[in-house]
């Protein structure tokens, strides 16, 4: 299996840069094109569910961790800071958390599991599971 982890901070503007990792590692997994969009598109609606829903400000820092088997993918976006300062100043969450329960049904629609969870810590967290 490969991990791969990586820290992002909350800004809504790093979501490209994330939608593009998961792109280039699911085709390296050898997932096909839809399965890549899927993946982008739900992976885009975890971190703002973690980073943004439910808070007044975005989350200072946010982490995605994919691992990586023969024949699936596992995604797990999940809080990683104490406060959500950072000011909520543009869209994409600017009006949430309104959109925050389409965000959950497009995530269950396009991966093949996935599991919402709350840390003791009131740390937000998704695991998703997308099967070739």
């Amino acid at each position: 299996m490969d991990n791969l982890k990586f820290i992002i901070p909350g800004k809504p503007e790093y979501l490209t840069m994330v939608r593009l990792a998961i792109s280039s590692i699911a085709s390296t997994a050898g997932f096909d094109l839809e399965a890549v969009e899927d993946m982008k598109t739900a992976v885009s609606e975890a971190c703002k569910n973690v980073s943004c829903h439910g808070f007044s400000g975005f989350s200072n820092k946010y982490e995605v961790e994919c691992n990586v088997e023969k024949g699936k993918i596992e995604i797990i976006v999940k809080d990683d800071c104490d406060e959500h300062t950072l000011e909520k100043t543009s869209f994409p969450c600017k009006n949430c958390p309104s959109e925050g329960d389409l965000g959950i049904f497009v995530i269950e629609t396009l991966m093949n599991t996935v599991e919402f969870g709350m840390g003791d810590d009131g740390r937000k967290s998704i695991r998703m599971v997308k099967k070739i």
